[in-house]
């Protein structure tokens, strides 16, 4: 087992949800972002009975200034680290969790679920799992700024202005997805986005998921219409791949949103959708 240094934050919120009533729910954001992407979901998430645990990466920054004023820290962090540093995290939970996650995060939530460590999980746009369908022509466009340059790989990027606009907030205003840029984007681990997309040549990717393991638990998918960074289409090669499991799998689009759907202006209609699931399942079946 990964041994692990927890957050303040962490501190608190496992400290709370092991003495709440009912499982926490464990929020993995993805790579360009921090922890704190979740804190609009706390409210809502406890007004349900449900207790977050927002997971940070390893080595995560505690603050966007500190991500863009020190990068390095965030570069070479694989998907197996990550992915154990959570693995960890959860062993300390009194129950097994309910788990959320966003693009990497959402691939790094399934890949716990196949593990049979997840009561429930939600993968909201996933970064696709080996296996998936080859990448649309949006998606290379979208992660042209890591993979174009194979030196990323051992590096952190953050993608310019006009590359997170078509990549992440191609459906909100320009003037909010600016200013998502200024106060959201991190420079993220081009190492996992490489793992991600050279998952078909390699036996043993990082990005492999048991899709199979019937204590998976049940899922939902989560899909963006106007998502270029994890297109529709690979939303719901996920959802079939993930259906030959035995265990309940669901599927829904929020037809005008892009990759940006989490966290801006219209966020909370995605909350109610994922909470509303959460709550569903916060007992077992």
């Amino acid at each position: 087992m990964t041994s692990i240094e927890l957050t303040p934050a962490e501190r608190a919120q496992v400290d709370a949800a092991n003495v709440a009533d009912g499982p926490a729910v464990v929020l993995v954001h993805d790579l360009w972002t921090l922890a704190a992407i979740w804190d609009p979901w706390l409210e809502p998430l406890a007004q349900a009975s449900l207790t977050p645990v927002a997971a940070a990466w390893p080595r995560e920054p505690d603050s966007v200034a500190t991500a863009l004023r020190r990068p390095d820290r965030l570069a070479g962090v694989g998907l197996g680290e990550a992915t154990g540093r959570i693995t960890a995290l959860i062993a300390l939970l009194r129950e097994p969790p309910l788990v959320v996650g966003h693009c990497f995060g959402g691939l790094i939530a399934q890949k716990l679920a196949g593990r049979g460590l997840a009561r429930a999980t939600v993968a909201i746009c996933p970064a696709p799992m080996k296996g998936s369908i080859q990448a649309p022509e949006t998606m290379l466009v979208a992660a042209a700024p890591v993979i174009g340059d194979l030196a990323n790989r051992d590096r952190a990027i953050r993608f310019t202005f006009p590359e997170y606009r078509y990549a992440w907030a191609s459906t909100v205003p320009r003037e909010e997805a600016h200013e998502l840029w200024e106060t959201t984007h991190v420079p993220g681990s081009g190492r996992a986005v490489f793992e991600v997309s050279r998952s078909r040549f390699e036996r043993r990717s990082p990005a492999s998921v048991d899709t199979v393991n019937p204590e998976r638990g049940p899922m939902l998918v989560v899909g963006a219409g106007h998502d270029h960074l994890v297109p529709p289409e690979m939303a719901a090669s996920t959802f079939r791949i993930q259906s030959r499991n035995p265990s309940p799998t669901d599927f829904v689009e929020f037809h005008d949103r892009g990759h940006s759907l989490t966290h801006d202006s219209r966020w909370p209609e995605v909350a109610d959708r994922v909470i509303d699931y959460l709550a569903r399942h916060r007992r077992p079946a």
